[in-house]
């Protein structure tokens, strides 16, 4: 379910907002329902010279784990924008086009709705060093399309659980990986 219209934001974090609203029980007494709201956030699969850059990425209080460039979206940024700056901080690359392939999280299935949206940016060129946060270390490394699919299979592997099931089928169905494929080299 979606955080309904005529809740009221009790608390306003960092990273997540609770939403409190009252609902009517089948026996007409009523009942103060809550939903978290976590701010939106960003993953690129980055394109250069026909490979996708993957991130080694360590931060205080967790062990080194593979992802996607990617984060927060920025008060005032919208998605796209978003998507172009932690490309560019997290590796220094920047991509000469940024197109949205999905998105998750809306809340349908849970009492967590977490927008996430998946980006390709291809013909990826180096332009800067990495200007990374004082929690970040990343190292770069390259992966075939092959080799990339197979990271759906590391629980450390953070991209939206939705994005795994779509690498999931990939390597379950032939027409799903060319979907994805084509999705991503275009």
């Amino acid at each position: 379910m979606k955080i309904p219209k005529d809740s009221k934001k009790v608390f306003e974090g960092i990273l997540f907002d609770v939403h409190h609203w009252e609902q009517e029980m089948f026996d007409g007494s009523h009942q103060t329902f809550e939903m978290l709201y976590r701010k939106p956030s960003v993953d690129v699969i980055a394109i250069v010279d026909d490979k996708i850059l993957v991130l080694d990425q360590e931060q205080p209080g967790k062990p080194l784990f593979p992802s996607l460039p990617g984060g927060r979206v920025e008060k005032d940024e919208d998605v796209f924008k978003s998507a172009e700056r932690e490309l560019l901080e997290e590796t220094g690359y920047k991509a000469e086009e940024i197109i949205k392939i999905e998105e998750f999280g809306d809340g349908d299935y849970s009492k967590l709705v977490f927008p996430e949206t998946i980006f390709v940016g291809r013909n990826c060129k180096k332009i800067t060093k990495q200007n990374l946060d004082a929690g970040e270390k990343i190292k770069i490394k390259f992966f075939d399309f092959d080799e990339f699919l197979q990271l759906c299979r590391d629980p450390r592997f953070t991209v939206p659980i939705g994005f795994k099931f779509v690498m999931y089928e990939a390597l379950l169905d032939e027409n799903k990986y060319q979907e994805l494929k084509n999705n991503i080299y275009g």
